[in-house]
């Protein structure tokens, strides 16, 4: 099948109900011709396409596919194919353990050329690319979707596209890329996503701030159910877990902003701890991989922000206690998949 050669060429890595959402809004905006690398769910959308049910885009979309699905991550160099002008990486970021994102990514990036960008959560998920690929412009998108694939080959998305996308700073970076290139990589990305302007995804020029914004939600919800394995609405209507844990941790957060330099608004907390709806008795991604026995997305959303904190002198005292918690729990889902052999090493003083 010939490509159209004016359309953007978009790799979308992680394609499930975030990443099968991306690939919808980028394939049916126009501008761009997709590639989606699917694993478990490859099979039911090769045989009957994609179903959708959607509170944005509309109800009963069925067998719907992007150009173009792939079991795993094209090598573009050794197979010649043309390069990709996007990689859209939606998987969870979970740094320790394999494989890294660099890994997974290397095969399809053109040095150069190929704009990353990471809609995953958490702070400092850029840095192992920036040092991988020097010279390719790196995005963050900070995206607020809220979509599920019940079963393989069908999303259910319940919460509208928000998404604020901009550069990554680089500061002391070994980068050859300028900031006004970055910035003009970024508003491409914005105008092939969102040609008509319909999805409320926007350029952010200070794109790191609304990452610890959103760290104030994921920090302390996604943590706390995790451990509790229990839903937010349960956590607010006991209200001593608000006052204990949540709200610590929330103010631990934004102190940990602040001394960064991403200082965040007085009423950032509050909205954070209200925003869900107290009828849904949601479940944070976290506390669901808790209980599906996953590995935890903890590094990036629980010990980063703590180490940036503790290192410019911030008390954390509460984020602290929990990190430690969640590493236990991360430890028996590494052991699960053999990642983890549960011995005494050489210099271990408790043994």
């Amino acid at each position: 099948m010939a490509t159209d050669t004016t359309k953007a060429r978009v790799l979308v890595v992680g394609a499930g109900g975030v990443g099968i959402m991306a690939a919808y809004a980028l394939e049916t905006g126009g501008r761009a011709h997709v590639t989606a690398v699917l694993r478990s769910n490859y099979d039911a959308v090769r045989e009957r396409g994609i179903d959708i049910d959607s509170v944005e885009h509309g109800r009963g979309i069925k067998a719907w596919r992007p150009s173009a699905i792939v079991r795993s991550v094209p090598d573009v160099a050794r197979d010649g194919l043309t390069a990709f002008d996007f990689i859209v990486v939606t998987t969870k970021n979970i740094p320790d353990a394999p494989p890294s994102v660099v890994d997974v990514i290397r095969p399809a990036v053109t040095p150069g050329h190929t704009v990353i960008v990471l809609s995953q959560n958490g702070i400092n998920i850029e840095r192992p690319l920036a040092a991988a690929f020097p010279g390719n412009a790196i995005l963050s998108s900070v995206s607020m979707i809220s979509a599920t694939e019940t079963r393989p080959g069908v999303v259910l998305h319940t919460y509208s596209d928000s998404q604020q996308i901009g550069p990554f700073p680089r500061p002391g970076s070994s980068s050859s890329i300028a900031q006004e290139a970055l910035e003009d990589a970024a508003r491409r990305y914005v105008a092939v996503y969102n040609p008509s302007g319909a999805l409320d995804v926007r350029y952010d020029g200070d794109v790191q701030r609304a990452r610890w914004r959103k760290l104030l939600y994921n920090a302390s919800f996604n943590s706390v159910t995790a451990l509790l394995r229990t839903d937010t609405t349960r956590v607010r209507m006991s209200r001593h877990v608000v006052d204990d844990l949540v709200l610590p941790i929330m103010r631990e957060v934004a102190a940990a902003a602040a001394a960064c330099g991403c200082a965040l608004a007085p009423e950032a907390v509050e909205r954070a701890l209200l925003v869900d709806p107290t009828d849904v008795f949601f479940k944070p991604s976290m506390c669901q991989d808790v209980e599906r026995g996953n590995l935890l997305e903890l590094e990036n959303i629980v010990g980063e922000p703590l180490r940036e904190g503790t290192a410019r002198g911030v008390d954390m005292p509460t984020l602290r206690t929990v990190y430690g918690l969640l590493k236990g729990l991360q430890l028996q889902a590494k052991e699960a998949r053999g990642l983890w052999e549960p011995r005494f090493e050489p210099d271990n003083p408790y043994k």
